[in-house]
């Protein structure tokens, strides 16, 4: 049976940390760098990470430009370091474009943020949540709930309507029972009026002339009912306006004019973004200074020793603590490296720590400038609304006007010729006269019944359609709700399950390690009151708790300043691996990279890389021989690199 050959990484390395040339292939699974200090475990580490996407490594020092390539999964990543003055410079085509998230959470090298947040004790929760664009999830809030009240305005005037379609219908009913009576009383008038057509003897010509008489009466009664109803809709409208009115004058009266300009503010956003990608740069860099010398230190620690060591007793006497610096290839006090590589960690906190500032400035403003331009897109609305309505206004008033002369016309109109058919002999006709009269009424109160029955109809029909509407307009309103409870829940279910899958691994690593007397190691995430400017707003802080046991078996809270050396490395690696879960870096990256375990004994070396290995597809790690050791036959081991 042929065996399947499982995927490797092949790194080419030159130029890098303190590597000169070097080639490396690594399989699946666990690859150890083995090897005493000063055999550029850490440089190939390093040159690893700046072929997946981190600026974190170094140049070699006597060097002007060094490459990476990085040869995995059918695809080739490269990286090239230009030295331009003080300063490295990066491109090439690496595997991450934003390397955020694998530098935070894989590349568990010593200066690791997540590593060293916990060892200085510093805000854990700004470490787990950096990653989350909390301004897309706020813009998407936003919007959520735009459409949200949108749609409780559409479904609130459909409740409207279905509370009028009642009396609709009610009046409708009426109407019917209205025309039913009025066309039973016309049915009565036509039948006296054809008895008293039968009983009177006229000629026929006489008969015409009142006939016609009466139908100029009623088509002129027929116009001026038109002309009534048209004026009476008008001064409706004319109503509905003038309330329209009022309210719009007194949006654009109680809607003050914003002091601050959208733009002004958009300025002041953009210089916040341009300091922070400052900051970014200037952290990486910073980062990568004290990464390489901190390197430089630890290779150069044993051979300090042996110099020491070999040196004649009349150098023994003189007490000197020097090195040659190589940067500068003088003789410097080894303390005055030192001091010079805390004040740069100081400065790296520093940056941090304005960078946050920085960030929490920049949603404020963002959130200020929303409200801003919404506050001016409504006063702009509702005086665009106001002029609409009073140009409509003027139309509607000389559309009155007009009408009311019409109205007046007609009805002088009206009295002429109802003064016509009663000339045409009034005493031989009087009765005959009046039901005319009242037929020509009725016929006209019939068919404005019709007409308002029609209307009716059409506006029952609209509505009902409308309000089957409604239950979709709900069934929207729900999924958005979902939706936004799922926005504003997201970084809290972020934060939870950081801190769960971290007490989770924890408890289990602790298990593993077995310390004799530390019991528990946890976050506990509770909120708390923060000033911000000069408001105060409520935040998310971790607060990490330990327990231990006394000789006598009573626990008690400890902090983390006791924490041994070891335990406080133990911790941070946990705390990174929770990051690592959390935030799925797994789908981003398939590497874990370990570094500066000596603090640790060989055995639980051993069971944290055990532990670790189930996470990613590839761990690399950096051990001394001796660590090495206690590790399993078939592991990768790499035990030189030039």
């Amino acid at each position: 049976m042929s065996q399947i050959s499982k995927p490797v990484v092949h790194i080419d390395v030159r130029n890098i940390g303190g590597i000169n040339e070097a080639s490396v292939t690594l399989p699946e699974g666990v690859s150890i760098l083995t090897g005493r200090n000063a055999t550029n475990r850490t440089s190939f580490l390093q040159a690893l990470m700046a072929g997946l996407g981190s600026r974190q490594s170094s140049l070699k020092g006597d060097a002007q430009n060094g490459e990476v390539t990085l040869e995995f999964d059918n695809e080739t990543y490269t990286r090239t370091l230009e030295r331009e003055g003080n300063s490295v410079t990066f491109s090439g085509d690496p595997y991450l474009d934003d390397p955020e998230l694998a530098d935070l959470f894989a590349f568990l090298l010593e200066g690791n943020e997540a590593r060293q947040a916990v060892a200085r004790g510093d805000d854990l929760r700004e470490i787990i949540m950096r990653p989350i664009d909390t301004d897309s999830i706020d813009a998407e809030i936003r919007q959520c709930k735009n459409e949200r009240d949108e749609l409780e305005s559409q479904i609130e005037e459909l409740d409207s309507l279905e509370r009028d379609l009642s009396d609709l219908e009610a009046n409708r009913r009426e109407k019917v029972e209205e025309l039913k009576a009025a066309k039973e009383r016309r049915e009565t008038i036509r039948e006296e009026l054809d008895e008293l057509d039968t009983g009177i003897e006229e000629s026929r010509t006489r008969k015409q002339e009142l006939e016609e008489a009466f139908q100029r009466v009623r088509d002129a009664r027929s116009d001026l009912a038109d002309l009534e109803f048209d004026l009476e809709t008008e001064r409706s409208t004319l109503s509905e306006l003038k309330a329209e009115r009022e309210e719009l004058q007194e949006t654009v009266e109680t809607k003050e004019e914003p002091d601050e300009t959208p733009d002004r503010l958009a300025g002041r956003i953009d210089e916040l973004r341009r300091r922070k990608r400052s900051l970014d740069d200037d952290i990486n860099e910073l980062g990568s200074v004290i990464g390489f010398n901190e390197d430089m230190i630890e290779d150069s620690e044993i051979d300090i020793d042996e110099e020491r060591h070999s040196s004649t007793p009349t150098d023994s006497l003189t007490g000197s603590d020097q090195t040659v610096c190589w940067t500068c290839g003088s003789n410097v006090e080894t303390d005055q490296i030192e001091a010079t590589l805390d004040r740069l960690r100081e400065l790296r906190s520093e940056k941090l720590d304005e960078r946050t500032e920085i960030r929490e400035e920049i949603e404020e403003l963002t959130d200020k400038q929303s409200s801003i331009q919404q506050a001016r897109r409504e006063i702009e609305h509702a005086k665009q609304q106001l002029d609409s309505v009073e140009t409509e206004i003027e139309s509607t008033e000389s559309r009155i006007a007009d009408l009311e002369d019409q109205v007046e016309s007609k009805r002088e109109e009206i009295k002429e010729l109802e003064a016509e058919a009663e000339a045409v002999d009034v005493d031989a006709y009087d009765e005959t006269l009046e039901l005319h009269r009242e037929a020509n009424e009725i016929e006209l109160r019939i068919e404005r019944l019709e007409d308002d029955i029609d209307e009716l109809d059409t506006e029952i029909d609209e509505r009902e359609a409308a309000i089957e509407r409604r239950e979709e307009l709900k069934a929207e309103r729900e999924e958005l709700a979902e939706q936004l409870t799922e926005l504003r829940t997201r970084v809290d279910r972020i934060k939870e399950n950081a801190v769960k899958q971290f007490n989770d691994h924890m408890e289990t690593v602790l298990d593993i390690l077995e310390y004799e007397n530390l019991d528990r190691i946890w976050i506990e995430r509770h909120e708390t009151e923060v000033r911000e400017g000069r408001r105060k707003v409520t935040q998310t802080q971790f607060s990490l708790h330990i327990v231990r046991s006394s000789p006598d078996g009573t626990a008690y809270e400890d902090t983390v300043d006791h924490l041994s050396e070891s335990e406080r490395e133990v911790t941070g690696l946990v705390f990174a691996l929770a990051g690592y879960l959390v935030h799925d870096v797994y789908e981003v990256i398939p590497f874990i990279l370990l570094d500066s375990l000596e603090a640790i004994d060989s055995d639980r070396i051993a069971r944290i890389i055990d532990y670790f290995q189930t996470h990613a597809n590839y761990l690399v790690t950096a051990l001394l021989p001796e660590d090495a050791a206690a590790l399993p036959d078939d592991y990768a081991y790499i035990e030189a690199i030039d």
